[in-house]
């Protein structure tokens, strides 16, 4: 059973300064611990009008004057780098809390007057497993991530996408899905998650992105929550199928394509890592060497992953590693390491 309270984690010296190096550090404003202010709420309930765990929250018009141009720059800052003239007509329209998640994040809905255009983004509490997990995710992943960060507030860009229980439940069973490129990418996304070793990716903390194309819809299964990036100690944690929320979709992938199809998707998206890790190389490097060095789990969940890993892939390759970060690039090592993509070699 995988916590759901986490440890926190402080960003380190080695952390801070990849931050500043490549360009996710920003002067935005230290809001996270002001949205905290607030003094009434009331659950948010679903355009369908069924309530979820996120609650609208208020403030009194003192605070509020404070905040609203402090967010609306840090959206400007988020999208466009900047410059007041870009969100003086913006406004903040709504602010969401999630007392459900670790990050207990804050959800910042923003309207353009001139046009009525809606788009959020995320206040979160800064956490360095958090943010190993959002780079490891613009890395190795075809997708991209946008974020800031600055002392204890961290920002996340709205990643948009049917939430994994949504479409599971409502879509997974229509008519006209595609279900083998459904299975496809779900088998895809679960190799990503093991290979970087991002954790508890339960319905609730991805979503599917729905594409049409010329002649066939295409899907991409994208994680939201990166909590529990290197964290947990049970290696089966890491491995999405295991989830009960993901067994429709993982009996689905089962059912529509055969093990030796399987293994190619898979294999197919450990070629494409491997080729995302060798054009971002020196970047990866030295994310992967500072991740070596800090301390981002218990040291019972450092003993029992090793174990495990070593159990999963029958060898002795992860006996060296002392950290969740050493076991991290280990593992990422390991399963690419054949496809002409090389590290520096670390000390044994």
């Amino acid at each position: 059973m995988i916590s759901r309270r986490k440890n926190f984690y402080p960003v380190s010296a080695s952390l801070g300064q990849y931050l500043y190096h490549f360009g996710r550090y920003s002067e935005i404003p230290l809001v996270y611990d002001d949205l905290l202010r607030f003094t009434g709420s009331v659950p948010y309930e679903d355009p369908t009008g069924k309530e979820t765990l996120w609650l609208t929250v208020m403030y009194p018009h003192e605070v509020m004057m404070e905040l609203r141009p402090q967010l609306t720059k840090i959206y400007a800052e988020l999208k466009i780098g900047g410059g007041t003239t870009y969100h003086e007509h913006l406004i903040v329209d709504r602010i969401d809390f999630g007392e459900f998640g670790n990050s207990r994040p804050f959800r910042i809905r923003i309207t353009n007057q001139y046009n009525d255009n809606s788009d959020y983004y995320y206040v979160k509490n800064l956490d360095a497993s958090r943010i190993y997990g959002l780079e490891l995710e613009h890395i190795l992943s075809p997708n991209r991530i946008n974020y800031l960060a600055r002392g204890n507030t961290l920002i996340e860009e709205h990643i948009a996408g049917l939430p994994g229980n949504v479409f599971a439940d409502e879509y997974l069973q229509k008519k006209n899905v595609n279900r083998v490129r459904i299975a496809k990418e779900f088998v895809k996304f679960n190799e990503r998650c093991f290979i970087r070793l991002l954790g508890d990716m339960r319905s609730v903390n991805y979503v599917v992105d729905v594409t049409p194309d010329f002649e066939e819809v295409q899907y991409r299964v994208r994680p939201i929550d990166f909590d529990q990036q290197s964290y947990q100690g049970k290696g089966k944690t890491y491995m999405a199928y295991h989830f009960d929320s993901n067994k429709d979709v993982t009996r689905l992938s089962f059912r529509e394509m055969n093990r030796k199809t399987i293994a190619q998707y898979a294999e197919e998206e450990r070629t494409q890592m491997a080729r995302r890790a060798q054009v971002e190389k020196r970047r990866l490097q030295a994310l992967l060497t500072s991740m070596a060095r800090d301390e981002l789990s218990p040291q019972q969940h450092v003993e029992q992953l090793r174990e495990d890993l070593c159990r999963i892939h029958e060898t002795n390759e992860f006996e060296t590693c002392n950290t969740m970060g050493e076991l991290t690039r280990a593992h990422i090592e390991f399963m690419l390491g054949n496809r002409q993509f090389t590290y520096a070699k670390r000390k044994r």
